[in-house]
């Protein structure tokens, strides 16, 4: 027997849907204002101490909300959990680079470049059809990032743009993995993706000279931001995310582009260039008109590679 969901329920559902998705892109929108609070410690110190508590704290949530070890989801998914956990290793790295060599706005907008990257990749890898709307808004992204890096050239800013967008193709081959392991299930890679973290970071540092302890602040900052910042976003994007379609995710995403900055501006006084505003306000039109043109229309079928 087929249970029919009545319209009160479906409205609830959308409502604590779109309530629990704008919550997990204003935790993920600290991520700036987390990163100019520390003082000393560098990217794999911090990528460290955040991998450590987000793992602990996924593994928890993962045996309440399943019954079982995340371990045994991780196996059922395969390779493709394996790719999507280096993947995010990759894109946190780059994440946590780029907002400290370059401004908030800057990094947070480029970001916001991956959806994007993920539609170009799927093709590529997954031969998902594109939208013609999508092709048209992924060449107006391209000038916005053109005007976004056209005044750092040769600057310490340049490499960290150019480590947001490799944060944004990380963040893309996540994407594809999960679609190309046909899982929409996040939490388990998310926490693969904090044990590589943990024996990469630990490696580098061992290897680079860094000490592995760091400042208490640091090591708080950095600890909370795995909990607060990365994991429970991640929750509440997981349970939000089931009664919403793509457009309208794609449209409360810009929660974090927009209040990433705003929040740094608000505490620390930081401000954005003339050209990140300029080719900032291009991208988010691309990526809302992505969105809104394709509010009717159902994802594209999966196919293996």
């Amino acid at each position: 027997m087929t249970a029919l969901t009545s319209p009160n329920s479906a409205a609830g559902a959308h409502r604590f849907g779109v309530l629990f998705v704008f919550a997990a892109g204003v935790l993920w929108s600290t991520v700036g204002l987390g990163i100019r609070m520390i003082e000393d410690a560098v990217v794999w110190q911090i990528l460290l101490y955040r991998s450590i508590s987000m793992t602990l704290f996924l593994y928890v949530v993962i045996r309440l909300r399943s019954g079982e070890s995340p371990f045994a989801q991780i196996r059922r998914m395969g390779v493709a959990s394996v790719i999507a956990g280096l993947s995010l290793v990759a894109a946190f790295s780059g994440g946590i680079y780029s907002i400290q060599h370059t401004s908030v706005a800057n990094a947070m907008l480029l970001f916001a470049t991956a959806p994007f990257m993920a539609a170009v990749l799927g093709w590529i890898v997954l031969r998902e059809p594109v939208r013609i709307a999508t092709w048209i808004a992924i060449a107006i992204a391209i000038g916005g990032i053109a005007i976004m890096v056209a005044d750092k050239s040769g600057s310490v800013a340049l490499n960290g743009s150019l480590a947001a967008l490799g944060s944004a193709f990380g963040f893309a081959v996540f994407t594809v993995s999960l679609r190309w392991g046909r899982t929409g299930e996040m939490l388990p890679s998310v926490f693969l993706s904090g044990l590589f973290a943990i024996v990469v970071t630990v490696a580098v540092c061992k290897l680079s000279g860094l000490p592995i302890v760091i400042s208490a602040q640091d090591g708080a900052v950095s600890m909370g931001m795995g909990v607060f910042q990365v994991g429970a976003g991640l929750i509440l994007y997981t349970l939000g995310s089931r009664s919403l379609p793509a457009a309208e995710l794609a449209l409360l995403s810009l929660a974090e582009v927009l209040l990433g900055p705003f929040w740094v501006w608000l505490f620390l006084g930081e401000t954005a260039s003339l050209n990140t505003l300029l080719g900032g306000a291009v991208l988010l039109v691309a990526i809302a008109g992505n969105a809104l043109s394709g509010k009717r229309r159902k994802p594209p079928p999966i196919t293996a590679p």
